[in-house]
């Protein structure tokens, strides 16, 4: 698949709308915390409540055209987080609130004598799925629909092929069991998951082997086919199941917990006040998306997002409603098209 990158400059409310339902593989986006930057984008809200009504409306958005196996990280304050968690729970599941500790931020100026309450240090990252986006919660969603049918229609023949060996050996679970190893119950851990549909998966070389022995002690010539078949055409099928679910890959080299502790972006000219460090955003890409997959950030600013999504393989659409800033992003990440891509 061929990368494309594209900024558009626009209010995010007035282009979101043109971007295909359910083509996003992964929205990461920064978008106002209200009242904590003293700059006009952050302070055209009367209320709370009246910044909570936008963002609720540029949630919807982000519901729509999240697919579902998609991922969502929204950045928040931690004024806001709480309301802002909520308000995303009404629209999908909340996978985690993570809290960025910036051991070089703002607190490191501040004046403790004069303080009413405890200084911020920290940012907030709202982590979401899709309803049901995980194999873990199959309910409601296509995601989980898919599933349900992948394992119904797909690794379904793998296990016929072995109940009806069993069948026409006419042998039981138990015997089974005992031959594998297990104990001798109808329910042991042959019986539950080489023969279970609710539990399949597939039988070792070694428990595979132990079952031909089972089956043709008189002779006979069941489970013919070799184990090597039968390992190729799992891993053709899992492989497409693995597609369906929801990308989530993480290592011990990267921040894996809640807590993440990355510095904040040192000062320099074209730095966008909010601007969020690329190896953040790099984990975060890397983590919730496939090579190839499409990235959005609605709030692209200076185009970081865009610059991990570009060195990892991936699509991006950047919404800014800054002309300033959307040209800045275009120049970081050298696209000249100002239109958005075709992502139907």
């Amino acid at each position: 698949m061929t990368t494309r990158t594209e900024i558009v400059q626009g209010d995010c409310l007035d282009v979101l709308p043109t971007i295909a339902s359910g083509s996003v593989d992964l929205i990461v986006t920064d978008p106002p915390y209200f009242r904590v930057k003293a700059l006009p984008w952050d302070r055209q809200w009367d209320s709370a409540g009246g910044f909570l009504a936008w963002l609720g409306k540029v949630a919807d958005e982000w519901q729509r055209v999240l697919a579902p196996n998609g991922s969502l990280y929204a950045f928040a304050s931690p004024q806001m987080a709480a309301r802002v968690e909520l308000l995303l729970a009404e629209r999908f599941t909340v996978l985690n609130h993570v809290t960025w500790v910036k051991e070089n931020g703002w607190h490191r100026k501040a004046q403790p004598a004069d303080l009413r309450s405890y200084f911020p240090q920290t940012e907030r990252v709202i982590f979401c799925e899709q309803f049901g986006a995980d194999g873990s919660a199959l309910r409601g969603s296509g995601y989980a629909a898919e599933c349900q049918k992948l394992h119904a229609g797909v690794f379904e023949p793998l296990r016929q092929y072995l109940e009806s060996e069993r069948q026409r050996a006419g042998v039981d679970k138990v015997a089974i069991n005992v031959a594998c190893g297990f104990s001798a119950s109808p329910g042991g851990m042959a019986a539950r998951h080489y023969f279970s549909g609710s539990q399949w998966c597939l039988p070792t070389r070694e428990h595979y082997e132990a079952m031909q022995r089972l089956f043709n002690e008189r002779g006979n010539d069941y489970l013919r086919r070799e184990y090597e078949d039968l390992r190729r055409e799992y891993e053709d099928l899992r492989r497409e199941y693995e597609d369906l679910r929801r990308p989530f890959t993480v290592t011990s080299e990267v921040p894996y917990t809640d807590v993440w502790t990355y510095p904040t972006v040192s000062a320099r000219p074209g730095k966008h006040p909010c601007e969020k460090p690329i190896q953040m955003l790099r984990d975060i890409v890397s983590a919730s998306s496939r090579p190839g997959g499409l990235v959005l950030d609605s709030f692209a600013g200076s185009g970081a997002t865009g610059q991990a999504a570009q060195e990892l393989g991936r699509r991006f659409v950047g919404i800014e409603m800054d002309p300033a800033w959307a040209e800045r992003a275009r120049e970081r990440l050298a696209v000249e098209q100002p239109t958005l891509m075709d992502v139907a």
